[in-house]
């Protein structure tokens, strides 16, 4: 059997622009609702098409000069791809912030929590 390379750690751009990311977690609504019949099955019958939604939650680390303007985020191209090579690229269109919030701890570096949103995602 073949060894296999599997998905690890991967790179996040702003607009192009490399971000030093700790933590990405992608959540993807599919709009998809079910629609419930009375019927004599007693179960449901099937579902309606709805709105995607792709919500991200980032976690960066807090640079001592050159940060983003992480509040002021609307309209961005935010693109993950893989470190290693092999891999295809994933950009989230039109990305606007809904939430930013910082942490800072005794053990760890100071850290910021970014909630967003995206209208498309695209894969490259």
């Amino acid at each position: 059997m073949a060894l296999q390379e599997y998905a690890g750690a991967i790179v996040l751009e702003v607009d192009g622009k490399e971000v030093e990311v700790v933590d990405v977690n992608i959540n993807t609504k599919t709009g998809r609702k079910p629609v419930k019949t009375m019927n004599s099955t007693g179960r449901l019958k099937g579902f309606a098409r709805g709105i995607t939604e792709h919500d991200l939650s980032i976690t960066v680390v807090i640079p001592l000069s050159g940060d983003l303007d992480w509040a002021g985020i609307e309209g961005a191209k935010l693109t993950i791809h893989p470190l290693s090579s092999g891999g295809k690229r994933e950009s989230y269109l039109d990305c606007f912030t809904l939430e930013v919030g910082e942490k800072y701890g005794v053990d760890n570096e100071a850290r910021r929590d970014l909630k967003l949103q995206s209208l498309r995602k695209v894969t490259e």
